[in-house]
């Protein structure tokens, strides 16, 4: 079973940006797709962000493009989300997700439902 701890969060000033790291252990990453999601206080669950096993395709939620970029190192185990020009409503805990499927996403890695492990979370402020 898989274990994913976030890191890097934070509180950041209004167009300031954050590293996020997820470091994952129990098992191999480098056949999954990973995906990240955030959760604000009175929203629901969204997606954010998701990568394929070897990096060649991400896909990114309409309201993140062009401010958020995700990677992965396989070798460290380690999936990454750069945040740039956070506003306020990017305020939310995050949360990184291990892919359900070894061969990608059936839906670019957007729906909760293709993860089948998630970690607590880490926090993200941003102040105006």
């Amino acid at each position: 079973q898989a274990q994913l701890v976030e890191t890097g969060g934070g509180l950041v000033q209004a167009g300031g940006s954050l590293r996020l790291s997820c470091a994952v252990s129990g098992r191999t990453i480098s056949s999954h797709y990973m995906g990240w999601f955030r959760h604000s206080p009175g929203k629901e669950r969204e997606f954010v962000a998701a990568i394929s096993w070897n990096g060649g395709s991400t896909y990114y939620a309409d309201s993140v493009k062009g401010r958020i970029t995700i990677s992965r190192d396989n070798a460290k185990s380690t999936v990454y989300l750069q945040m740039n020009s956070l506003n306020p409503e990017d305020t939310a805990v995050s949360y990184c997700a291990f892919g359900l499927r070894y061969d990608g996403p059936r839906y670019a890695g957007t729906q909760a439902s293709e993860y089948e492990y998630w970690g607590r979370g880490t926090q993200v402020t941003v102040s105006s």
